[in-house]
């Protein structure tokens, strides 16, 4: 089993992390994220770095104890980054006609449907357009991870010429069209 729970998560410069009534607060340049801690989890601050620890109640079930710890130091890793550094993932529009169009706080898309689809991005997520490439910026991993979800499944990347949204650098698999028999007429 990973012992990867016992690796303790470094505090950068500029990173701020406490804790608070069972919650974890970190702060940062690129913005403030919090979340309650699971209660089989303790979580001890040091000078510059955030070690985690099972609670002696949950040892007798070591495998769900080192698997939530493990959870949470990944957790706390993410927060620690997003406030600092921030995470982006980047769409690509394949396709005739397919454009994005950026707005205050929404996308609009045509897709080459008969209407426009108007995409409202969600508080702390932002979006730079460019021509066929839309960045999702944002500094809490998972909802940036989710809001590129939810603009990749307005149109589908179909499987016979490619067109539709999908990650930079993603493989489609193709498959082939129909193909004309080939043979003697009688």
């Amino acid at each position: 089993m990973s012992q990867v729970w016992k690796k303790p998560v470094l505090i950068p410069t500029g990173v701020t992390v406490k804790i608070e009534d069972g919650k974890i607060i970190v702060k940062g340049a690129k913005g403030e994220l919090s979340q309650q801690v699971h209660p089989v989890v303790q979580v001890n601050i040091g000078d510059n770095s955030v070690v985690l620890d099972i609670i002696d109640g949950q040892k007798t079930n070591a495998k769900d104890g080192k698997a939530l710890a493990g959870l949470w130091r990944q957790l706390i890793n993410n927060m620690i980054i997003g406030v600092s550094a921030g995470f982006t993932k980047k769409l690509e529009l394949v396709g005739v006609g397919y454009k994005a169009i950026q707005g205050d706080k929404n996308l609009v898309f045509h897709l080459g449907f008969s209407h426009t689809i108007d995409f409202k991005l969600p508080l702390n997520i932002a979006a730079e357009v460019t021509k066929n490439i839309i960045n999702i910026i944002g500094v809490d991993k998972q909802l940036v991870g989710d809001v590129s979800a939810k603009i990749k499944k307005l149109k589908p990347v179909e499987p016979y010429k490619g067109n539709g949204i999908r990650y930079v650098g993603e493989v489609v698999r193709r498959k082939a069209g129909k193909v004309a028999k080939t043979g003697s007429a009688k």
